[in-house]
């Protein structure tokens, strides 16, 4: 019985191989306008199909580590938003080139080594997703409808089908990560992945955890969060905060109508808040006319203008007529709070604390980074549901230090084979890899060389 089960797994196996070596793509990409010579590391693009008939095709692009990618641990990374090119982390944030921009944002763009890439030490597969998003289109009108749920679903078909074209990549230790609204989809994929090897799909991922940057993780605990935050960063006074609590019942999201006292005290928390960047407390706000360099409209104008570029195109090898005019983020996807489902996206799943109930109960690996600064998603939520998962702590609350300075702060638990590291970086906001890109670069490596360490003990 056990022979036939084998031989059943095997002839399935074969025909997945066959089925996506046929309906797949990839190239390497040597040059990239705006840099100066070939490239210095491995750099990878092309199309995965998934989804019925294939209908659904996501572009990739896959950066080998730059010290040893046939042992260096492989990060599925993805972008927030939703509908955020992986090209923006990629060329933003942990990729191994960034932007530099000289007198205007529309003149004299550039591409120059990023030193603290993720690349350095990881391989890393950024992703267009969903369909609609980047380079990735769909060949229907029903392909191009998403939702969390089926993203999910799509990313760990694509996983699979990913890692056929690349079986010497099978044993490196696998994360998924991704930062944001990615929150929501990187635990549910996590769990995808070790539910399909629990079922004896193939091939078999060597999936050892999932690591996920200023996490959305349940949509009403961090936006609830904000109230407490922004009253222990001194946006709101001690009376505003003690008046919303009073008159709230602990619910600052969705408030009963007919509570007019909870109303207006949030409304003089959203006076106080109004000209207040979110994404990172200690910065002005964006000037959409005039930008600062890292402010997302001069990020858009940037990437806009370098990714419909014909020759950007020509050299990541994108299948001409596939898409329209290219766009960091598709707004009619990304998400904010109170917006309900659209024709192209449902966003199906409120809360995920489940599914890291879930990995809880696996051999799995996690961390979580907040910067502190943060109001978009506040680390306050982030404590709390991560105290909901009832687990030991094994090492509390201290510093930790980039060249002898406070870097920010970490705790580490753990329950049977599963351990959590949640880790704060002082003075960063959202998009902490862009704010403190040598603090969160000293993080992310040194986490993942002391998981390879404790794998391999």
């Amino acid at each position: 019985m056990e022979s036939r089960y084998i031989s059943l797994q095997l002839s399935i196996f074969i025909f997945f191989v066959c089925f996506t070596q046929f309906s797949n793509s990839k190239s390497i990409v040597k040059k990239l306008p705006g840099f100066r010579g070939d490239l210095p590391f491995t750099f990878e693009t092309g199309y995965v199909g998934v989804g019925e008939n294939e209908d659904v095709q996501f572009f990739y692009y896959f950066i080998e580590s730059q010290r040893n990618p046939s042992q260096d641990p492989l990060l599925l990374y993805l972008t927030g938003g939703p509908g955020t090119s992986g090209l923006f982390p990629l060329l933003y944030q942990i990729g191994p080139l960034s932007f530099h921009v000289d007198n205007s944002l529309k003149k004299n763009v550039t591409l120059q080594l990023n030193p603290y890439s993720w690349t350095k030490e990881a391989n890393v597969i950024f992703l267009d997703l969903p369909a609609g998003v980047g380079f990735s289109y769909a060949k229907t009108f029903e392909a191009s409808q998403s939702s969390d749920s089926l993203l999910a679903i799509q990313s760990y078909e694509f996983l699979r089908k990913w890692f056929v074209e690349h079986p010497r990549f099978l044993k490196n230790p696998l994360y998924i990560s991704g930062i944001s609204y990615m929150g929501i989809l990187v635990p549910v994929v996590t769990f995808e992945v070790y539910k399909g090897n629990e079922q004896g799909n193939q091939p078999q991922l060597n999936i050892k955890g999932c690591l996920i940057v200023s996490p959305l993780t349940d949509k009403f605990i961090d936006f609830n969060s904000r109230v407490e935050f922004s009253h222990r960063v001194a946006l709101i006074s001690d009376e505003i905060y003690e008046s919303i609590k009073a008159t709230c019942d602990g619910n600052y999201v969705y408030v009963n109508p007919s509570n007019t006292l909870c109303s207006d005290n949030l409304k003089r928390m959203d006076d106080c808040l109004s000209d207040i960047n979110f994404s990172d407390v200690l910065e002005p706000v964006c000037d959409d006319l005039n930008p600062a360099p890292d402010c997302s409209a001069a990020t858009k104008v940037v990437l806009d203008a370098w990714a419909n570029d014909k020759d950007v195109q020509k050299a990541l090898h994108v299948r001409e007529g596939t898409i329209g005019l290219w766009e960091k983020t598709n707004e009619t996807i990304h998400w904010t709070l109170g917006k309900n489902d659209s024709l192209a996206y449902s966003y199906d799943v409120f809360s995920v604390v489940s599914y890291h109930q879930e990995l809880v109960n696996r051999k799995s690996e996690v961390l979580i980074i907040s910067g502190d600064h943060d109001l978009t998603f506040p680390y306050v939520g982030t404590e709390k549901w991560i105290k909901s998962l009832n687990l030991s702590v094994v090492s509390p609350w201290s510093p930790w230090f980039v060249d002898t300075q406070v870097a920010g702060y970490k705790t580490g638990y753990k329950k049977n084979e599963y351990s959590l590291t949640y880790v704060t970086i002082k003075g960063a906001g959202h998009a902490v890899a862009l704010n403190k890109p040598k603090e969160a670069f000293a993080m992310v490596n040194g986490w993942l060389d002391s998981r390879i360490y404790l794998s391999d003990s």
